[in-house]
């Protein structure tokens, strides 16, 4: 069964709890779609305290919410209709539509044939162009009620997925595919070549999670935004975080402080601050005296906090999306995968001895730098980068209150020990890279030093720490979706004309920022094999589509052709 779909051009409380209440029995589940240009009061106090709860920040963009243990699905889109309408990717039977000033076409652009549409009677110039658009009806009643009946072809409807999938890869980018695709449904085995999840790049004590800001809100800003809000509400549904283990994830929204590289910096800090207006709840502009006052120390120019930001140990995240599983999920663990093989409609994935380890309709390549040993995906752009980390004993390290960074991070003590890193190292042997370095142990507390204070950082510290390769692409995005087929012909020119290796998809790239991605990335990619509305706009989708760097790499010989 398909979804019930409502797009909702004036979103009432009360309709969405009729919508809520009105189980049809022809829908798996609700899905209203509520496009607005700001955040609205909501009386309601059930949804005003989901909203509360699920960090539903007065931000530009897509929100998505679940309710109903998962059975209604919410988005929240923040923005004028005519930009954001042509963002959505959705299949939509219901509109509600309060004015006449409506963008038709981008609804029609929408309508399943025979979508339901509620609008005012208007003018016969309204009525002109709701024809005009597709949408036809039987008597002129207020409100109007219309049919999409536009003979206009559609696009074909994908077939229902076989709902079997193979992940490889147990870090945060595996590991939140298996909980969105078991959540769905799905029968998935995890397939990990380490004997535990998160021994990899998701392995350290603790990874930050903040958003990130610019002047222009471009693309990159736009992605992690989305990724850390949605993020925030995903580890809320999982049982939450707490410092002290009573809570499935180990970690503690106790802040982030980004301190301004310089005078320059400071002032640009504080123009993009003042500029967006973003609510306090997602950043702040400190000036100077407030950041050193929270920093402990004496810094010499202000700083962002991001009050909902914080720090979380990867593993205690990767260990709560397994949990929730449940039974849908098979593990195979201590078994590299290291060979693809398609069969029919179906994957083999094999080891180095060629034993079947695992098979399925779909298989979701999400294991980092391990990706660029499958012939499949050895072709896509992806390098590492080595990340070492130093451990210092809460006694020898200042006692920070919240997350500092500026060209590294510090994070509160937890279980006594205190991060701070990480290096960006250039490598060459993958095994050799892993060994702590004690150069980059002095760059850490070098950078801690300019930072705090050479009182609250120890002179010379015993080598400790952890070192992870982080797996990126060129442009510091990840790859999300159906994977390109390097060896096909064509020579594409848009994304859709792109040959994908059928049922072969990738998480990856994840560099820095994997703890937040992770959830949106795997919620994106579930939409899409599912065949669902995206939980993000079309143009932040595109940017993550894999075949991107084909497009890239096409225009490049064009542009140098004689």
């Amino acid at each position: 069964m398909a979804d019930r779909v409502i797009l909702d051009l004036a979103f009432d409380t009360e309709r969405l709890a009729a919508a809520r209440a009105a189980g049809d029995g022809l829908h798996d589940r609700l899905h209203y779609i509520a496009v607005m240009p700001s955040l609205p009061e909501v009386a309601d106090t059930e949804l005003a305290a989901h909203w509360r709860a699920d960090f539903l920040v007065a931000v530009p963009g897509l929100h998505r919410l679940e309710l109903d243990g998962g059975r209604t699905l919410v988005d929240i889109v923040l923005g004028e209709a005519e930009a954001m309408l042509p963002e959505l990717d959705a299949r939509v039977g219901e509109f509600i539509v309060p004015s006449t000033q409506a963008p038709l076409r981008a609804l029609a652009r929408l309508a399943v044939p025979g979508a339901r549409l509620q609008a005012p009677l208007g003018d016969e110039a309204w009525r002109r162009a709701l024809r005009a658009a597709g949408f036809s009806w039987d008597a002129e009643t207020e409100p109007l009620q219309a049919r999409y009946t536009s003979r206009k072809p559609q696009p074909p409807r994908p077939a229902p997925p076989v709902r079997s999938a193979v992940v490889i890869g147990a870090g945060v980018a595996g590991a939140a595919a298996c909980e969105r695709l078991c959540a769905r449904g799905w029968q998935v085995t995890l397939v990990e070549r380490h004997e535990e999840p998160a021994q990899e790049a998701s392995g350290n004590r603790a990874g930050i999670f903040m958003p990130l800001l610019s002047r222009d809100d471009n693309i990159p800003t736009r992605l992690t935004r989305a990724a850390y809000l949605y993020a925030l509400r995903r580890w809320h549904a999982l049982g939450g975080m707490a410092p002290d283990g009573s809570a499935p994830i180990l970690g503690q929204q106790c802040g982030v402080l980004q301190l301004a590289r310089d005078a320059e910096h400071a002032a640009l800090q504080e123009e993009v601050a003042g500029a967006w207006r973003y609510p306090e709840e997602y950043v702040r502009w400190l000036d100077a005296a407030q950041a050193s006052a929270l920093l402990g120390s004496a810094t010499p120019h202000g700083a962002w906090l991001f009050p909902q930001g914080g720090w979380a140990n990867p593993a205690s995240v990767c260990r709560a999306m397994l949990a929730a599983c449940g039974e849908r999920l098979r593990r195979v663990f201590h078994a590299e995968a290291l060979a693809l093989e398609r069969a029919g409609e179906r994957w083999l994935v094999r080891s180095a001895e060629g034993i079947v380890l695992a098979e399925g309709a779909h298989v979701i390549v999400a294991c980092g730098a391990g990706a660029m040993q499958l012939p499949q995906t050895a072709p896509l752009p992806l390098y590492t980068m080595r990340g070492q980390v130093t451990h210092l004993a809460a006694g020898t390290f200042a006692a920070l209150p919240l997350v500092v960074c500026r060209e590294a991070y510090m994070t509160p003590a937890s279980g006594g020990i205190a991060s701070v890193g990480a290096t960006y190292d250039r490598t060459s042997d993958r095994e050799a890279d892993r060994t702590l370095w004690p150069s980059s142990q002095a760059e850490n507390l070098a950078r801690a030093r300019e930072i705090l204070g050479a009182a609250r950082v120890p002179d010379d510290a015993p080598l400790a720490g952890r070192v992870g390769l982080r797996c990126m692409a060129p442009d510091r995005l990840p790859l999300v979706g159906a994977l390109p087929d390097h060896g096909a012909a064509n020579q594409p020119e848009r994304l859709r004309d792109v040959v994908r290796h059928p049922g072969l998809h990738g998480l990856l790239g994840y560099a820095s920022r994997g703890l937040i991605w992770a959830p949106l990335a795997a919620e994106l990619l579930a939409c899409q094999l599912d065949g669902l509305a995206s939980p993000l706009e079309a143009t932040l989708a595109a940017a993550l589509d894999p075949g991107r760097f084909l497009l890239k790499a096409r225009r490049k010989t064009v542009a140098i052709a004689p």
